[in-house]
């Protein structure tokens, strides 16, 4: 593809201008003083922090099939200093960003250095809160994150791709060793995950280093990739598994047992309470942390009152359904977890089962992607699969989550789906899930975002939350406006998801602001929504360990769609839903005041044709 070529033959010339830019006025301002263009800094910007970031590189393949593949070959440096470093960095960036003209920029790279300069700046005013998480949790961290990078990112396409294969599982010791001493410095700072985080990874950790060598999922897998590589002999295929064998038993193992061996020290210290009010100076780290995630200035009491009234409102729209279906007695959660319980909506609790949810999936998504055209006027060229979440980290994981296709090409987008209970998956609510992260939610939306043709490379990111996960649930809505649900259960599996979302907003106030437990967190969401209760547990531990986030969805739907009703109102029969969604989504992700600039001014364009 277009994009494609253009990016890599971007990256490589910069790669070589870095390398060997040893003289001259432009080579030193292009690499260490100000670049004479704006365009060349915002790349320089992006380049600096990928080569920083060879598992970004990996992810990106913008490298892939080109002799600059040594990234592959090591992981990324997660240490406190190299962290400090990137503070440092960022703060001479935006002095060399906020030093250029705006009156003297294009329209797209005053827009690029709007987006650019609020990420930074909002990144820099925080960077007191930088260590104010807790980098090993049941969600994400080295403990679960590595492992499945190196099964679904890193490449094994011929004898390179598997022998740097081994050698990055050689490197599980120096990066678990950075990680460790990152603990140690938040512990330092009074800065300690919960009691159920502890217990929650120590289980995973111990899970995953539980079989020998030879039946761990990093093993297996490569040895399934050899079988595919028809080109290498068995002598090297042997060379290289044992060379697995070593790397898992002498590095991977040891690693993990040293941070199973943290876990188990700092057990003692940790506590029940949960939330962000834990932390020290956490009121004005949860404040931060809603702004940096809904792109707004509300405060914890507006975002918690919002829950409540969108909750409210949508129970009203669920009730009048359910009772038009028969269903009457108890609340909307009670009612909807005995539906949930229907064996009608229920697949088998076997493989065979688990299998026919992934093709059912995927139907849905081949069958969505049919019907978009009318609503479009752009359609992503990448394709989109649907997987099962990997077992290891199904206990854990998120029911769903989406993986953008690489940007340079050879692999779809990728829908995953968590199947670790099938109950979980009543049938009523996957088209709804298909839509979010697929078609036309994730998929459309950072799909078409890594294809646009002549924007900085930074702009090709997801970089706010309230847009991205915006997108998706205005996308659930959209397709039921569509009428493309196909009866009213699949309507109250919208409406239910839309509830959830609402229910967060109360949620994730409630935990970090107003100081509910755990369990009064629970108890709440699952009366609420009458999602399956393992789901309910993992999402308000998801919210533990992820301040604000959770509350990006509703809050950035309800902008998007507040923008398509001024736009509707202040257009009349001129306004055309297809260009609407392609000015919210041509440009890619952007914080939602600048969303707002650009839709009014699509209006005010409009309106004087």
């Amino acid at each position: 593809m277009k994009t494609i070529q253009w990016s890599v033959g971007k990256v490589l010339l910069l790669l070589i201008a870095l390398v060997l830019a040893a003289g001259g006025v432009f080579g030193y301002k292009l690499v260490w003083g100000k670049p004479f263009s704006v365009d060349h800094f915002y790349e320089r910007v992006f380049i600096r922090f990928a080569l920083q970031d060879p598992e970004m590189l990996t992810q990106l393949g913008i490298l892939e099939g080109t002799p600059l593949r040594g990234h592959n070959r090591r992981l990324t440096d997660v240490s406190v200093e190299r962290q400090k470093a990137q503070v440092d960095r960022a703060i001479r960036d935006m002095e060399i960003l906020r030093s250029y003209s705006r009156d003297r920029m294009t329209e797209q790279q005053r827009l690029s250095a709007d987006i650019l300069e609020w990420f930074m700046d909002t990144n820099l005013a925080a960077r007191e809160f930088m260590f104010h998480n807790f980098p090993v949790n049941q969600m994400f961290g080295v403990q679960n994150n590595l492992p499945e990078f190196m099964i679904e990112t890193h490449r094994i396409d011929d004898q390179r791709g598997a022998e740097d294969y081994v050698i990055r599982l050689t490197r599980f010791p120096e990066k678990f060793g950075q990680v460790i001493v990152g603990l140690d410095y938040r512990l330092e700072r009074d800065i300690i995950p919960p009691r159920f985080v502890v217990d929650r990874v120590l289980t995973e950790m111990n899970g995953f280093i539980e079989p020998d060598v030879e039946s761990n999922e990093l093993y297996t897998h490569l040895a399934d990739s050899l079988d595919d590589l028809e080109e290498l002999s068995e002598e090297d295929r042997q060379a290289i598994l044992q060379g697995a064998r070593e790397a898992l038993q002498v590095d991977v193992y040891p690693a993990y047992r040293d941070l199973i061996a943290w876990f188990e020290a700092v057990r003692p210290q940790t506590s029940e309470a949960v939330g962000a009010w834990t932390l020290p100076d956490g009121d004005r780290f949860y404040r931060h942390m809603l702004r940096s995630n809904t792109t707004t200035d509300m405060s914890p009491a507006e975002v918690h009152e919002l829950g409540l009234e969108q909750v409210d409102s949508i129970l009203s729209e669920m009730d009048a359904i359910l009772r038009e279906q028969g269903y009457e007695d108890g609340t909307v959660g009670e009612r909807m977890d005995r539906l949930a319980a229907e064996d009608r909506f229920l697949y088998p609790d076997t493989d065979a089962g688990r299998e026919q949810i992934i093709a059912d999936y995927q139907a849905m998504v081949d069958a969505l992607e049919k019907e978009m055209s009318p609503y479009f006027g752009r359609l992503p060229k990448a394709s989109v699969e649907v997987r099962r979440v990997p077992e290891f980290r199904e206990a854990t994981a998120a029911g769903a989550y989406y993986r953008p296709p690489p940007m340079g090409g050879g692999r779809p987008g990728v829908f995953y789906a968590n199947l670790r209970d099938v109950a979980e998956v009543p049938k009523f609510g996957m088209h709804t899930l298909a839509v979010h992260e697929a078609i036309p939610g994730h998929h459309f939306q950072i799909a078409l975002q890594m294809e646009m043709e002549g924007l900085p490379t930074f702009r090709s990111f997801p970089l706010f939350s309230a847009y991205t996960e915006g997108w998706a649930l205005y996308a659930e809505r959209l397709v039921d406006e569509m009428d493309l649900y196909e009866d009213n259960y699949e309507r109250l599996g919208m409406l239910q998801a839309q509830l959830f979302r609402a229910v967060r907003l109360v949620v994730d106030a409630g935990l970090h602001y107003k100081r509910w437990t755990r369990e009064e967190a629970i108890d709440y969401m699952f009366e609420t929504t009458g999602m399956p209760r393992g789901d309910v547990v993992a999402e308000v531990e998801r919210y533990v360990v992820m301040p604000g986030q959770a509350c990006s969805y509703m809050v950035g739907m309800l902008h998007i769609q507040s923008l398509r009703d001024r736009a509707e109102q202040d257009l009349g029969e001129h306004f055309e839903l297809s260009d609407f969604h392609d000015v919210v989504l041509g440009n890619g992700a952007m914080p939602l005041s600048l969303l707002s600039k650009q839709v009014d001014a699509w209006i005010e364009a409009s309106q004087g044709d």
